[in-house]
C-alpha cells in the first residue's frame, strides 16, 4: 500500500471516527462545543462534497491557489457564520450551497483552470453560504469552540480534498470524480 493511499485512508477513518452517527442519542453534551463545530460540516453530503471539491479544485490548479483558495473559503465561512449569528438574512441559502457542489464539480470536470483571482472570488462567495448554514445551525448559547471547529473540520475537508486529488493523479480520474460531484450538484439544485 503507498504512503498516498495509507495517507487517504487514515484519513477518512479518522472522519469515520468523528460521525455524527457515533453520537446518535442525546446527553452527551456536545451541546454548542468543540465537537458539534468538528461534526456539522459532515453531516451534510451538501457540504462535504463542495469543501472536499474545494481542496480538489485547488490542487488541480496548483501554485498558490493550492493555499489561497482553501484559506478563503475557511476565512469567509467564518464571516457567513458571523452574519448568520448576528440575524442577518441570506436568501437563497440552499440554493448557494447546491450551487457551490455542481460548480466546483464541473471545474474539476472540466479540468478547468480559472485565474488565481476568479477561483478565489467562487470560494469566497460560495463560502458565505456554507458558512452562515453553519452558523444558522449553531445550538443556542454556540460561541467561538463551535466555530473553530467546523471551521477546523472544513480546512481538514479542503486538506481531504487536495489528498484525494494527488491520489487520482491521472486527469481523467479527476474529471470523473468531478462529473460525480456536479451531479450530486444538480440533483441538490432539483431537490
Amino acid at each position: 500500500m503507498t504512503l498516498k493511499l495509507r495517507s487517504v485512508l487514515v484519513f477518512s477513518l479518522t472522519l469515520i471516527g468523528f460521525s455524527p452517527a457515533v453520537f446518535a442519542h442525546p446527553g452527551h453534551g456536545l451541546e454548542g462545543n468543540l465537537l458539534t463545530g468538528l461534526l456539522h460540516p459532515l453531516t451534510g453530503l451538501d457540504h462535504l462534497l463542495a469543501m472536499l471539491a474545494v481542496g480538489m479544485y485547488a490542487a488541480q490548479r496548483g501554485d498558490r491557489s493550492l493555499w489561497a483558495v482553501p484559506a478563503m473559503f475557511v476565512s469567509c465561512a467564518g464571516l457567513g457564520a458571523a452574519l448568520a449569528m448576528t440575524g442577518f438574512a441570506l436568501p437563497l441559502l440552499e440554493t448557494g450551497i447546491a450551487a457551490s457542489v455542481l460548480v466546483f464539480g464541473l471545474l474539476l470536470c472540466l479540468g478547468a483552470r480559472l485565474a488565481l483571482p476568479g477561483g478565489i472570488a467562487l470560494a469566497a462567495g460560495f463560502a458565505l453560504f456554507h458558512g452562515f448554514a453553519h452558523g444558522a445551525a449553531a445550538p443556542a448559547g454556540a460561541g467561538l469552540s463551535y466555530a473553530l471547529g467546523f471551521l477546523t473540520a472544513t480546512a481538514l475537508l479542503h486538506a481531504g480534498g487536495i489528498a484525494l486529488a494527488s491520489l487520482l493523479r491521472a486527469p481523467r480520474l479527476l474529471r470523473m470524480a468531478g462529473g460525480a460531484i456536479a451531479a450530486v450538484g444538480v440533483l441538490l439544485l432539483a431537490a
